[in-house]
């Protein structure tokens, strides 16, 4: 079975209305349409554009106030699921719940429902300067293609994370990415090359690029799409099956064969998953 996945990477801009930033989504995700794929992958915080709006009293807007717009964010995105029959990772968005701030990754299915997962875990800049909480809950999503797992960021630095999410059965993990330094663009990177060896999955991993000269810790991004494979034959040989250009406004489409998946985790050259010693350490699931 194949899955042809589309990747964003989003280019943040200051814009003026929220019709703006729909316009924009639309353009993605015409053309992710256009290439004919049945998931499309946003980045982290890629919402956070709509801050630059501002309150029209010529005061920015903080990231206090990004949960204002979800209706609207969750509206246009069940429309576009709808009206192209796609399964879209929206990115992340904030959300408010009991008094605390939740970076929380959608799914918007093509029959109107919406999957949500918060990020599990917080990077100090979103602690300390956005006062953000951590998820306390993980799950896989079921879709037509299988399961799938969506992991933000910083999670994606984690291993047992993604053990927990292979051994629920997901095939493909969503890592929507917003890093501003080539720092942390090389540690997401790096991990996700890692968890795809060590569970031997797909990763399909975006960041934004572009910058929000008004929107605090939003003024630099650094990121590239790019669809990680394990490191074994069938697959290329740097484990790389698509990505983009650096920090360029622009979005990639490959197909995704988990039979292949399923191949190498039998009779591959090695055998990650298969050989773990689960004898000597903790087996998550």
């Amino acid at each position: 079975m194949k899955l042809r996945v589309s990747v964003v990477q989003y280019h943040l801009h200051t814009i003026n209305s929220f019709a703006e930033f729909a316009a924009q989504c639309e353009h993605y995700i015409k053309t992710a349409e256009e290439f004919g794929a049945e998931f499309v992958l946003f980045p982290e915080f890629f919402t956070t554009q709509l801050l630059s709006i501002g309150n029209g009293q010529g005061q920015s807007l903080t990231i206090n106030d990004l949960p204002s717009f979800t209706n609207q964010y969750r509206d246009l995105f069940i429309k576009f699921a709808k009206e192209t029959n796609m399964h879209i990772i929206a990115g992340t968005h904030v959300l408010e719940k009991d008094g605390k701030l939740y970076n929380t990754a959608h799914l918007f299915y093509p029959d109107g429902r919406v999957g949500e997962q918060a990020k599990l875990h917080i990077t100090p800049t979103e602690v300390n300067e956005w006062n953000m909480a951590a998820g306390d809950s993980f799950q896989i999503f079921e879709t037509e293609k299988g399961k799938i797992a969506l992991l933000t960021c910083y999670d994606i630095e984690f291993p047992e994370i993604v053990r927990m999410a292979k051994a629920k059965g997901a095939d493909v993990i969503f890592c929507p990415s917003c890093t501003d330094d080539r720092h942390g663009f090389h540690r997401v990177r790096y991990t996700s090359h890692a968890r795809a060896i060590e569970n031997q999955v797909y990763v399909v991993l975006t960041g934004t690029v572009g910058a929000l000269p008004t929107v605090d810790f939003m003024r630099a991004n650094f990121g590239q799409a790019v669809i990680i494979t394990p490191n074994d034959i069938p697959f290329p040989p740097k484990g790389l099956l698509v990505e983009g250009e650096i920090n360029n406004d622009m979005v990639v489409t490959a197909d995704l064969d988990l039979e292949l998946l399923y191949e190498v985790r039998e009779r591959g050259s090695v055998t990650t998953w298969r050989d773990r010693r689960t004898d000597l350490y903790t087996d998550w699931n």
